[in-house]
């Protein structure tokens, strides 16, 4: 069978087959294309992933034996006029579910809950996900089936990291940003990690064991209770430190480190000039932004200017993390430091 389909080196094929597979957008009904050093895998129709996941291709693929359906919809009685605005993708954390429903669809949630349930292997419980408000980042989740809480674990990049979705944020869909952030710090680095969430960052680059020393803040004390226990549970020889505190109180005191990451996606643009002073000179500053697709070829300049004056930062490369919604996409900036903090704003 023809289909749309996504290619990648085989060195990157678990990776890339957990991405795929964490946002719903994997055919299983259609075999995996072995082709020498590359693996091709199957995407749903109609779907659209950011060029950095890999070569868009079209293949013929060998059709697997049926084993039940191959997208949770097919578990749902919707009325077909209500069918086409039933989202393609969700999030898995560990046991957990967690998937966002237009106000159209919210007579059917609880029958939606009840298929992605059954539909996701391992599931425990499945949630609406409303979105994360307040600098603390809490997710409002509502429950649609299963039990247990939204407390868990949650595996990735060979890391185990303790999660609580209500109170602390983490997106399953950062897995690839975390490893490739975690690959670019260089040996002896002093790393800050801001509004750093349970620790996905922090916590892979302290396993990868380069840096002299990271340094996670948060507002949020939830989240980094969460991050003290997965830390209990690694060895490192990298020093860490866990602060709480917002991010301009931090860094009025913190002294310039060779590497920050900045992950506040929708409103972390008010804090650049803060953010500004704990990048020493030469020293690398991995930030995160939704931004709007008609807006993307300039915004990198325009983050120039907020982090400080002229000549002082150069954007080294920016590229797209996800879609995060019809119109706007989460992208991943790096910007590199040519003056003194002194010189900043």
């Amino acid at each position: 069978m023809k289909g749309h389909a996504v290619r990648v080196p085989r060195a990157r094929g678990e990776e890339t087959r957990r991405a795929l597979k964490s946002v719903g957008v994997l055919r299983n009904d259609l075999g995996v294309l072995h082709e020498g050093e590359w693996l091709v895998f199957p995407l749903l129709d109609g779907v659209v992933v950011p060029p950095e996941w890999g070569e868009v291709v079209e293949r013929e693929f060998p059709e697997r034996p049926a084993r039940g359906p191959i997208d949770y919809r097919e578990l749902l009685s919707v009325p077909p006029a209500l069918r086409e605005f039933l989202p393609r993708s969700f999030d898995v954390v560990g046991d957990m579910v967690l998937i966002r429903i237009p106000d159209s669809l919210a007579p059917h949630a609880a029958e939606i809950g009840r298929a992605l349930l059954e539909f996701v292997p391992g599931a425990r419980i499945v949630g609406a996900d409303h979105g994360v408000r307040g600098a603390e980042r809490r997710r409002s989740i509502e429950t649609l089936a299963g039990d247990g809480g939204w407390r868990g674990r949650h595996r990735e990049n060979g890391l185990e990291f303790d999660v609580n979705l209500e109170t602390a944020y983490f997106s399953p869909r950062l897995a690839r940003e975390h490893a490739a952030v975690a690959a670019a710090v260089g040996a002896n680095e002093r790393v800050y990690d801001l509004c750093c969430g349970v620790g996905p960052f922090a916590l892979t680059i302290v396993r990868d064991a380069r840096a002299a020393s990271v340094t996670c803040v948060d507002s949020n004390p939830e989240a980094l209770g969460l991050l003290r226990a997965s830390l209990g549970r690694m060895r490192t020889r990298v020093r860490v430190d866990v602060r709480e505190a917002p991010v301009e109180a931090f860094a009025t005191s913190a002294e310039p480190a060779e590497r920050v990451v900045f992950n506040l996606p929708l409103e972390g643009i008010k804090y650049l000039p803060s953010v500004a002073r704990t990048v020493a000179r030469r020293g690398h500053l991995h930030y995160y932004e939704v931004v709007p697709r008609s807006e993307l070829g300039r915004r990198g300049e325009a983050i120039v200017r907020a982090l400080g004056p002229p000549g002082g930062w150069e954007l080294a490369e920016h590229h797209i993390v996800h879609p995060y919604s019809p119109a706007a996409d989460l992208v991943a900036f790096l910007f590199e430091r040519k003056t003194s903090p002194e010189s900043g704003p």
